[in-house]
């Protein structure tokens, strides 16, 4: 980064999440390329959950912040603001709620000493905070917004050429299972997977926003392969409806070669990418269709 006409080397960063793995991911293995794992720090900017929250999400952020600290207010049961710099509250998961004017402040005051501050953000709900630093600390952050930011790009979509030098397109997500994590998830998951008979199927089901149809033809694709896989393991996101993973879980759940995890206990995906000898995904995420590319192994 150049501040002052001088150059000077990134030696850490703030990823700016949004609670979602499809997001966050690309954010931290980004970092993780560049080899500034250890010298990470995680902050995410969260909307409101539950009630009528739900039918919010097309607000603005900020705005939906107030909408809800209103109703809880009429409701009788409102809240300290959770979401101001005086307050900034940790979140459940111990990660602390983004707050830009801290952040861009730290980056000034650390400057001299740490030199410039990298911050990656991907998401929507991530624009305006991540946005809100570099407009604040301008000669002290470098900031990288991942996924199309839907501002200041025109009618941009996916173009074959990139629109600027500060725009770059990938083939695919970025994510985190570099040769590295993999070898790492192989091992840790050893005990549990390698001894499974082979070949090892492992079926992803995204958002499925497709519906119960894709549900179904799931099924029947399962059906038809299922002779020929030694093992099968099931993971849902966690936003895969209801009515899918009560479809897929009524039809295997009994069946021996079928492992279905139901999100307790460690996440297998790693595992699951790292051991699988083939993957079928849902072609809703990008991501987990990249990470399996990764692999090398076959995929439908």
């Amino acid at each position: 980064m150049v501040q002052g006409g001088t150059q000077r080397a990134i030696r850490r960063a703030i990823v700016i999440g949004n609670g979602f793995a499809g997001a966050e991911n690309q954010s931290i293995g980004l970092v993780r390329a560049l080899g500034l794992s250890d010298r990470q720090s995680l902050y995410r900017v969260t909307r409101p959950r539950g009630g009528i929250n739900k039918w919010l999400p097309w607000l603005p952020l900020s705005l939906h912040k107030k909408v809800d600290y209103v109703i809880s207010g009429i409701k009788g049961n409102r809240k300290v603001m959770p979401f101001s710099a005086e307050n900034n509250i940790g979140l459940s998961s111990g990660i602390v709620e983004a707050d830009a004017k801290q952040i861009a402040k730290m980056a000034r005051q650390t400057f001299d000493k740490d030199g410039p501050l990298l911050v990656v953000a991907s998401g929507r709900d991530t624009i305006p905070v991540a946005s809100a630093i570099k407009r604040l600390a301008p000669e002290n952050v470098f900031l990288v917004q991942i996924q199309h930011p839907r501002s200041h790009l025109n009618r941009w979509i996916t173009p074959r050429e990139p629109p600027g030098r500060n725009v770059v397109l990938t083939i695919g997500a970025l994510h985190q299972a570099d040769s590295a994590a993999l070898r790492s998830a192989a091992s840790a998951w050893h005990t549990e997977l390698a001894p499974l008979p082979k070949p090892l199927l492992v079926v992803n089901i995204g958002n499925c926003s497709y519906g119960v149809d894709l549900g179904k033809q799931l099924v029947a694709m399962l059906r038809n392969v299922l002779w020929s896989c030694g093992s099968v393991r099931i993971s849902f996101s966690r936003r895969t409806p209801e009515k899918v993973s009560k479809l897929l879980i009524k039809e295997f759940r009994n069946n021996p070669k079928v492992y279905i995890w139901d999100g307790e206990g460690r996440n297998p995906h790693m595992g699951h990418l790292a051991l699988a000898d083939d993957f079928i995904i849902t072609a809703d995420s990008v991501s987990m269709l990249s990470e399996a590319c990764s692999t090398g192994n076959l995929f439908m």
